[in-house]
């Protein structure tokens, strides 16, 4: 009895210390990823050098801020969902990714993990849905309040002097962003003519805007009806097993073709300007490790009208945030 009650101490012991590990896990991993955003936050903001000042470095604060405010809200909506349906999750997960200049956000996203099987597809639904949509509404009140506060011209021009000269751009990479329905229907809506509205080859120097367009490519990528990805989730528990399958190959095509046309577009002077070669990357990585078919949920319990709803309002999201060609580079 002695033996057994002291291996039972030795168990806890140790499920605790690495409990307590994992907590220290999470905030290592917070403070690298907010480091890393804040780092690209200003250069972002201020352009790339190779010397920069410590307290220089604060200009990126409201970059690394907002941008761990969306991926943030987008994991805890998973993570207390899960809470919710009794299903054990861990915290999020932020992953840090260090500047290396031009295209770089700092990170590459957060995630959490399920540690306990999903009992139902109405606990799968909530789950799959409420990152994204949370996700969503706080990449939204990061446009509207970029939109709504834009700074005047002399902002750019602090960061590009020659910006109005007929030479500027003429001599360097291009970087522009690619628009997406809901992201050009608040920019028509919140703007006017009196606003300077920064082209989509300068927004990323604007931090709420570009922080928002990022959470709306993010919410996209993951709401692609794919294997394990939230959106497959969402179209699993809407739709079952076998129309979730035909679906997810069909997306898969239309990600290998937009990721084809991409490559194209980069070694062929084709007269095209949709796809990006991202896209075949991506294609590969869902059908190699995320795969293309969703495991089964036990529990076949159809949803109810209200998730049915809102089911309907996430795939209206996906299609509104989803951007064909999200970076155009020449």
């Amino acid at each position: 009895m002695r033996n057994i009650f002291k291996s039972h101490l030795e168990n806890n012991s140790e499920e605790s210390e690495q409990v307590t590990q994992k907590y220290w896990l999470h905030f290592l991993l917070f403070i690298a990823t907010f480091f890393t955003t804040t780092v690209a936050g200003y250069e972002w903001v201020s352009g790339f050098s190779n010397r920069t000042e410590f307290m220089e470095l604060t200009s990126g604060f409201p970059y690394a801020f907002s941008i761990l405010f969306v991926l943030g809200t987008h994991e805890f909506g998973h993570y207390f969902a899960a809470k919710i349906h009794k299903v054990k999750a861990t915290l999020p997960y932020f992953i840090p990714f260090p500047s290396f200049g031009f295209l770089n956000f700092g990170t590459l996203g957060a995630v959490i993990k399920i540690k306990s099987p999903i009992p139902s597809k109405k606990a799968l639904f909530d789950i799959g849905v409420a990152g994204p949509i949370a996700g969503f509404i706080a990449s939204t009140l990061l446009l509207i309040y970029g939109f709504t506060h834009l700074p005047g011209k002399e902002f750019l021009l602090q960061i590009h002097p020659d910006y109005d000269l007929p030479t500027y751009g003429k001599n360097g990479l291009a970087l522009v962003f690619g628009d997406s329905l809901l992201f050009a229907f608040l920019r028509e809506a919140l703007t006017s003519s009196q606003n300077f509205v920064p082209p989509m080859s300068e927004m990323y120097h604007y931090p709420y805007l570009c922080v928002g367009w990022f959470g709306y490519f993010v919410t996209a990528m993951n709401l692609i009806p794919v294997g394990q990805l939230d959106g497959g989730h969402v179209i699993y528990a809407l739709f079952g097993e076998k129309k979730q399958y035909a679906i997810s190959s069909v997306a898969m095509i239309f990600l290998i073709v937009f990721g084809v046309l991409g490559v194209l577009i980069v070694y062929f002077p084709i007269p095209l300007s949709i796809g990006w070669s991202g896209w075949l990357f991506w294609a590969l990585i869902l059908f190699f490790v995320i795969k293309i078919k969703h495991p089964p949920i036990y529990d076949e319990t159809p949803l109810d009208g209200k998730r049915k709803i809102i089911g309907y309002l996430t795939i209206a999201i996906f299609i509104g945030c989803f951007i064909p060609t999200p970076f155009i580079i020449f």
